[in-house]
This record gives structure tokens, C-alpha cells and sequence, in this order.
């Protein structure tokens, strides 16, 4: 314990040096795998080693396949690096070391998730009152919140799913666009549902869902136990579902509905994009990410509830042992994990940071940089695919071979990275731009990167 303060005060430089590297070097380099897994191997030693020559032989092992995602030119996925203030609250949250089952584990832990929970529904336009789950992440999330769905509209239909399951229960319906993200399905699958019951809806042409084939689908059955899976932000486009018609829709034939907002659901925290969002309150369950556009590290992602009691109902659990639980809900009787980690103080601190103008900046300038990146591209002679409503860009390069082999030569060069998608039938490079720290400056260093590699034969 004497050597403890150095070790991680040792940790805390390793991790600042890197951080400060992190707008000059290559975002992802050659890996040799075998290398790679070799430094990491070997046998298992017999006797104990110092913990700080562990913490020396860590960063040794590591540094060569470490990848500049939390840096400014990284565009691939939706990836966000950790603000300052927050990636600092996450170390203290490892040296704190505290679980966030219960108030009776860290008081400090729920208390910052409620005091988190409450400026992320502001922020985002949710009901005051609704339930908050701090999970790892829009899957988790996703997930939680279909079930709640699940529980509340098979108890509507007088059956009991957390006592008598699915066999011989009244059918369900699950309604979601054709556009979805993926993760839709996977927690169809974990529910027990399978995926063959998703009744499919059609999109625009920027990937929206079409309200009138919504009410199309709706109007093919009799009422009933009926999902409908909406979506903010789609994963390619950006485009966000007309949530306030659909959810009116949805009401109408009694459905529950559940926003998909991994990021997009952030169109709320700045009134230049609030529009995109608009009637988002009128759902029943929410999902989005902190990982993301908030900019916490990972993993972090949020869940909403606007009925607390059904969404403990259906994932809380109570045992004899758990001193405390069974009292008010919060902490994991709104997630799937016992064993947590405390992401209330990381999403607290950069909720502080940013306050309620940061946030809105941060979005704006986000979108502003992705018209940014369409303009330079599009005038380079490349082929802006997308309408550019928020943070994504779709970019073709002619044939998808060509498309195919831009985007690899940009991941090679380094000077930025970003990813390649099947949309509509044509394979494009997304761009998506969700760094707090990337400036006009990096999008320029990024477009000129991706015109110069482009014009290569």
C-alpha cells in the first residue's frame, strides 16, 4: 500500500502522455497480430511480480496496438473521446473502486446517478419523472427497455411474462423499420421473441421511417400486445423517424413505443437540432449513449423509463442477502447487472464540464464539421450519398471496388480513420463526427487525405 500513490500517479502520466499524442499520431498503425498476442502471452508466472513493473510491462505490451479513437480525426463508428473532466472522474472511479448495486454499496454512486439521471432527461426531453438505468452501453439499453415493453404490454393482456414466460402467451407484435440498427434484433432474439416476429415498415430515401406505411402495418392486425421500435438517428444517414406523428400513431392502437437514440436522441440538446426529435417525450421507453456524443468513456449508455414501476417490475430482483434491496428502485433495479460499475460519476463530471451550453455547442459544431466533410468531398468530385441532417456522412467513390479501396488506403495512410458500410445495395465510406476535440482544421487535414488517396491509381 506504500507503493500504491506512485503506482498511480505512474498510471495517471502513462495515460496523460498518450492522450496528449493524440492529435499528431498515426490514428491506426500496422499490427503484427502474432506480436501483439505474444507480448500479451506466454506461461503463467509462478511467483508474484511488483505491481509496477507489471504497470511498465503493461504499457510495453500494449503500445503498439493501441488505436487513436478518443483522438480528432478518428470517424469510424460513432465514437466519441472521453472529455477531460470525465476521463478523469473514470480513474477515480477505478481507484474508488465502488459498486453501484444500491445505496447501501455507494451512496456517492447512486446519488450521482440521480443527480446525472435528472440533467440527462432535461437535456434530452424526457419526462421529469421517468426512470433512469445506467447501462454499458445502446444494446444494453436497448434491451432493458424492450423488456419493460415486453412486461407492460402482456400485463395489459392479463398475463404474467416474469412468472409464466412466453409459452402460450398472447402474441406480441414488434414493429420497426427496415432501417433499424441491429442491436433491434439482437434484443428480440435475447427476449425470447426471435426475430422472424419484427414486422417490418419502410423508409425514405434518406433511411426515415415512412409514417404512412407505419399506420399501414398497424392497420394489418387486430389490437393486441404491440412494440413499435422508432428510431433517432439512423446508423448511416442520420436521419431521425417523425416520432412525434409516429408515436400519436402508435397510441391510437394502444402500442408501446421505444426510441432507438443511440446518438441521435442528443438532436435534443441543442435548439438548432431539437426539430429533428421533436414529440420524443411521447414515447414510453427511450435508449442512447454516453460513449458517444457526451463524450464519457466507455462503457456507458442510458435507459428511460416513462413508467418507473413497470421498468423495475420488469428487471429488478430482491434476495434475502442484499442488505438494502427491495427498498426505493434505483441503481440495478433498472439495468441487468448486480455487479456495477459507478458511470454515474464520469457522465456527472461531464455533464458539469460542458454544463447545458456545451452540450448544444458540442452537437452543433459536430454537424456543422459533417457538412464540413460533405462540402470538401463533393467538391473534390466524390459523391455525397446522404442528406446530412446530423453527424453522418455517406461518401461513394464510383464502383464499390474503387469505394472499397479508397477506404482501405485511408486506414493504411493514418492520417485519419473512418469505416466502410453497405447502404442501399451500394458499399460507401461513413464518416461519422462525435469528437468534442476535432476542429475545422482536422476535417481539412482529413478531406485532403481522402482526395489525395483517392486520385491514386
Amino acid at each position: 500500500m506504500d507503493d500504491l500513490p506512485d503506482l498511480l500517479r505512474r498510471a495517471a502520466s502513462a495515460a496523460a502522455d498518450f492522450r496528449a499524442t493524440l492529435g499528431e499520431r498515426p490514428i491506426a498503425r500496422e499490427v503484427d497480430p502474432g506480436a501483439l498476442r505474444e507480448s500479451f502471452g506466454g506461461p503463467l508466472r509462478t511467483a508474484p511480480s511488483p505491481p509496477a513493473q507489471v504497470l511498465e510491462e503493461l504499457i510495453g505490451a500494449a503500445e503498439p496496438g493501441l488505436v487513436a479513437t478518443a483522438g480528432p480525426r478518428f470517424f469510424g463508428f460513432v465514437i466519441g473521446g472521453s472529455l477531460p473532466a470525465a476521463t478523469a472522474a473514470d480513474m477515480l472511479t477505478s481507484g474508488w473502486d465502488q459498486s453501484a448495486f444500491n445505496a447501501v454499496l455507494s451512496p456517492a454512486a447512486l446519488a450521482a446517478e440521480v443527480g446525472a439521471g435528472g440533467w440527462l432527461k432535461e437535456l434530452l426531453g424526457l419526462p421529469a419523472t421517468a426512470s433512469v438505468g445506467f447501462v454499458t452501453g445502446c444494446q444494453a439499453a436497448n434491451t432493458v427497455g424492450l423488456a419493460v415493453a415486453r412486461h407492460q404490454v402482456l400485463a395489459r393482456a392479463g398475463w404474467d411474462v416474469e412468472r409464466d414466460g412466453l409459452a402460450g402467451a398472447p402474441r406480441v407484435r414488434v414493429v420497426a423499420s427496415v432501417e433499424r440498427h441491429a442491436t433491434i434484433d439482437r434484443s428480440v432474439r435475447l427476449l425470447g421473441f426471435g426475430t422472424a416476429i419484427i414486422e417490418p415498415v419502410a423508409a425514405d430515401s434518406n433511411g426515415a421511417m415512412d409514417v404512412a406505411d407505419l399506420e399501414r402495418v398497424l392497420r394489418t392486425r387486430p389490437p393486441g400486445p404491440t412494440v413499435v421500435c422508432l428510431q433517432a438517428g439512423n446508423v448511416n444517414t442520420g436521419a431521425c423517424d417523425t416520432l412525434r406523428v409516429a408515436c400519436d400513431l402508435v397510441r391510437a392502437h394502444g402500442g408501446w413505443v421505444h426510441v432507438d437514440g443511440a446518438f441521435g436522441l442528443w438532436a435534443a440538446a441543442s435548439p438548432a437540432t431539437r426539430h429533428l426529435v421533436d414529440g420524443s417525450e411521447l414515447a414510453d421507453s427511450w435508449a442512447t449513449d454516453g460513449h458517444k456524443w457526451l463524450n464519457v468513456p466507455y462503457d456507458s449508455g442510458f435507459v428511460f423509463c416513462a413508467d418507473p414501476s413497470a421498468h423495475a417490475a420488469a428487471v429488478s430482483y430482491t434476495a434475502s442477502y442484499l442488505v438494502g434491496s427491495g427498498a426505493a428502485a434505483g441503481g440495478s433495479d433498472f439495468v441487468l447487472e448486480s455487479s456495477r460499475r459507478a458511470r454515474g460519476f464520469a457522465v456527472w463530471a461531464a455533464l458539469r464540464e460542458l454544463g447545458r451550453d456545451g452540450v448544444a455547442e458540442l452537437i452543433n459544431r459536430n454537424c456543422r464539421l459533417a457538412r464540413r466533410f460533405a462540402d470538401g468531398l463533393a467538391a473534390g468530385g466524390a459523391e455525397v450519398v446522404n442528406d446530412v441532417v446530423l453527424n453522418q456522412v455517406l461518401v461513394g467513390f464510383g464502383d464499390d471496388a474503387r469505394t472499397d479501396r479508397v477506404i482501405d488506403a485511408v486506414q493504411r495512410d493514418g492520417t485519419c480513420w473512418l469505416g466502410g458500410t453497405t447502404w442501399r445495395g451500394r458499399r460507401l465510406m461513413r464518416i461519422s463526427v462525435s469528437n468534442w476535440s476535432t476542429t475545422d482544421a482536422d476535417v481539412d487535414r482529413s478531406v485532403a487525405a481522402i482526395l489525395r488517396l483517392r486520385a491514386q491509381p
